[in-house]
Protein backbone atom coordinates (compact mmCIF):
# COMPACT_ATOMS: atom_id res chain seq x y z
CA UNK A 1 0.00 0.00 0.00
CA UNK A 2 2.86 2.57 0.48
CA UNK A 3 4.04 1.81 -3.00
CA UNK A 4 0.35 3.21 -4.37
CA UNK A 5 0.46 6.04 -2.10
CA UNK A 6 3.97 6.57 -3.61
CA UNK A 7 2.87 6.66 -7.62
CA UNK A 8 -0.21 9.23 -6.65
CA UNK A 9 2.12 11.66 -4.94
CA UNK A 10 3.42 14.47 -7.37
CA UNK A 11 7.34 13.70 -8.47
CA UNK A 12 9.27 16.60 -9.19
CA UNK A 13 8.94 15.83 -13.49
CA UNK A 14 5.64 15.99 -13.17
CA UNK A 15 5.26 19.06 -11.38
CA UNK A 16 7.55 21.06 -13.48
CA UNK A 17 5.41 19.48 -16.49
CA UNK A 18 2.39 20.81 -15.43
CA UNK A 19 4.05 23.79 -14.47
CA UNK A 20 5.12 24.91 -17.33
CA UNK A 21 2.34 23.74 -19.22
CA UNK A 22 0.24 25.97 -17.21
CA UNK A 23 2.30 29.07 -17.74
CA UNK A 24 2.56 28.47 -21.47
CA UNK A 25 -1.55 28.25 -21.80
CA UNK A 26 -1.53 31.47 -19.60
CA UNK A 27 1.11 32.72 -21.79
CA UNK A 28 -0.66 31.63 -25.18
CA UNK A 29 -4.04 33.50 -24.14
CA UNK A 30 -2.69 36.66 -22.87
CA UNK A 31 -0.92 37.34 -26.50
CA UNK A 32 -4.12 35.32 -28.27
CA UNK A 33 -6.76 37.56 -27.11
CA UNK A 34 -5.28 40.83 -27.54
CA UNK A 35 -3.89 40.31 -30.69
CA UNK A 36 -7.28 39.06 -32.45
CA UNK A 37 -9.01 42.13 -30.93
CA UNK A 38 -6.24 44.07 -32.15
CA UNK A 39 -6.85 42.74 -36.12
CA UNK A 40 -10.64 42.55 -36.27
CA UNK A 41 -11.31 45.47 -33.75
CA UNK A 42 -11.75 48.39 -36.72
CA UNK A 43 -14.05 46.16 -38.80
CA UNK A 44 -16.29 45.77 -35.41
CA UNK A 45 -16.41 49.81 -35.36
CA UNK A 46 -19.29 51.64 -36.21
CA UNK A 47 -19.05 54.35 -38.71
CA UNK A 48 -19.58 57.53 -38.14
CA UNK A 49 -23.45 58.58 -38.82
CA UNK A 50 -22.80 61.87 -40.74
CA UNK A 51 -19.27 64.32 -40.66
CA UNK A 52 -19.83 67.53 -42.09
CA UNK A 53 -16.37 69.13 -43.48
CA UNK A 54 -16.26 73.10 -42.99
CA UNK A 55 -15.51 75.29 -46.02
CA UNK A 56 -15.78 78.52 -45.35
CA UNK A 57 -17.88 81.63 -45.23
CA UNK A 58 -20.68 81.94 -47.56
CA UNK A 59 -19.44 85.37 -48.80
CA UNK A 60 -17.19 84.12 -50.86
CA UNK A 61 -19.26 83.01 -53.43
CA UNK A 62 -20.53 85.42 -55.64
CA UNK A 63 -23.89 84.88 -57.67
CA UNK A 64 -23.22 83.24 -61.15
CA UNK A 65 -18.92 82.59 -60.58
CA UNK A 66 -18.01 79.54 -58.99
CA UNK A 67 -15.70 79.84 -55.81
CA UNK A 68 -13.04 77.53 -55.21
CA UNK A 69 -12.48 76.13 -51.85
CA UNK A 70 -10.02 73.78 -50.55
CA UNK A 71 -10.00 71.65 -47.39
CA UNK A 72 -7.56 68.96 -45.75
CA UNK A 73 -9.77 66.32 -44.71
CA UNK A 74 -8.24 63.49 -42.74
CA UNK A 75 -9.63 59.68 -43.50
CA UNK A 76 -9.18 56.66 -41.42
CA UNK A 77 -9.28 52.99 -42.84
CA UNK A 78 -8.55 50.26 -40.71
CA UNK A 79 -5.29 51.42 -39.11
CA UNK A 80 -4.30 53.40 -41.89
CA UNK A 81 -4.78 57.14 -41.54
CA UNK A 82 -4.32 59.59 -44.45
CA UNK A 83 -4.88 63.18 -45.06
CA UNK A 84 -5.45 64.54 -48.05
CA UNK A 85 -6.67 68.18 -50.29
CA UNK A 86 -10.29 68.24 -51.48
CA UNK A 87 -10.86 71.01 -53.68
CA UNK A 88 -14.55 71.86 -54.54
CA UNK A 89 -16.06 74.55 -56.38
CA UNK A 90 -19.67 75.74 -54.98
CA UNK A 91 -22.13 78.07 -57.46
CA UNK A 92 -25.03 80.30 -57.14
CA UNK A 93 -27.19 81.22 -59.26
CA UNK A 94 -29.17 83.05 -57.59
CA UNK A 95 -27.94 83.09 -53.81
CA UNK A 96 -30.03 80.66 -52.37
CA UNK A 97 -29.46 77.49 -53.79
CA UNK A 98 -25.70 76.19 -53.51
CA UNK A 99 -24.40 73.38 -55.44
CA UNK A 100 -20.81 71.99 -54.29
CA UNK A 101 -19.24 70.49 -57.24
CA UNK A 102 -15.61 68.68 -57.20
CA UNK A 103 -12.87 69.63 -58.75
CA UNK A 104 -12.34 66.31 -60.82
CA UNK A 105 -12.55 65.10 -64.21
CA UNK A 106 -15.07 62.38 -64.62
CA UNK A 107 -13.08 60.96 -67.47
CA UNK A 108 -9.84 60.77 -66.00
CA UNK A 109 -9.80 62.30 -62.93
CA UNK A 110 -7.56 65.58 -63.79
CA UNK A 111 -8.26 68.70 -62.38
CA UNK A 112 -10.90 71.05 -63.99
CA UNK A 113 -10.55 74.98 -63.67
CA UNK A 114 -13.29 77.79 -63.57
CA UNK A 115 -12.17 79.88 -67.26
CA UNK A 116 -14.25 83.39 -66.83
CA UNK A 117 -13.92 84.84 -69.98
CA UNK A 118 -16.08 81.25 -71.63
CA UNK A 119 -18.20 80.96 -68.44
CA UNK A 120 -17.38 77.17 -68.48
CA UNK A 121 -15.08 74.29 -65.83
CA UNK A 122 -12.20 72.96 -68.49
CA UNK A 123 -10.22 70.27 -68.10
CA UNK A 124 -7.14 70.76 -70.23
CA UNK A 125 -5.90 67.22 -69.68
CA UNK A 126 -8.58 65.93 -73.17
CA UNK A 127 -10.45 69.51 -73.29
CA UNK A 128 -13.56 68.15 -71.38
CA UNK A 129 -16.24 71.35 -70.72
CA UNK A 130 -18.54 71.61 -68.58
CA UNK A 131 -21.09 74.19 -67.89
CA UNK A 132 -21.13 76.08 -64.63
CA UNK A 133 -23.39 73.22 -62.92
CA UNK A 134 -21.16 70.68 -63.93
CA UNK A 135 -23.00 69.61 -67.09
CA UNK A 136 -20.58 68.15 -69.67
CA UNK A 137 -20.35 70.32 -72.69
CA UNK A 138 -17.96 68.71 -74.71
CA UNK A 139 -15.30 66.38 -74.60
CA UNK A 140 -14.86 63.19 -73.99
CA UNK A 141 -16.12 63.21 -70.19
CA UNK A 142 -18.84 59.99 -69.71
CA UNK A 143 -20.94 62.44 -67.16
CA UNK A 144 -21.23 65.58 -65.56
CA UNK A 145 -18.93 66.24 -62.54
CA UNK A 146 -19.72 64.95 -58.94
CA UNK A 147 -21.80 66.81 -56.78
CA UNK A 148 -21.53 66.95 -52.91
CA UNK A 149 -24.17 67.06 -50.35
CA UNK A 150 -24.23 70.83 -48.88
CA UNK A 151 -25.70 73.14 -46.30
CA UNK A 152 -25.44 76.17 -45.08
CA UNK A 153 -25.50 76.82 -40.75
CA UNK A 154 -24.80 80.04 -39.50
CA UNK A 155 -23.34 81.52 -43.16
CA UNK A 156 -20.60 79.06 -43.77
CA UNK A 157 -20.95 76.22 -46.13
CA UNK A 158 -20.18 72.73 -45.30
CA UNK A 159 -20.33 69.30 -47.41
CA UNK A 160 -20.57 65.70 -46.43
CA UNK A 161 -18.16 63.83 -46.41
CA UNK A 162 -17.53 60.79 -48.11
Amino acid sequence: MAEADERKQLNRRSFLAIAVASIAGILTVGITIPSIIYVIGPALQRKQEEEWISLGPVSKVEVGVPALYKVKVTQQSGWITSEEEISVYVVTQDGREYIALSNICTHLGCRVRWITDQGVFFCPCHNGVFDKVGTVVSGPPPRPLDQYDLKIEDDKLFIKAG
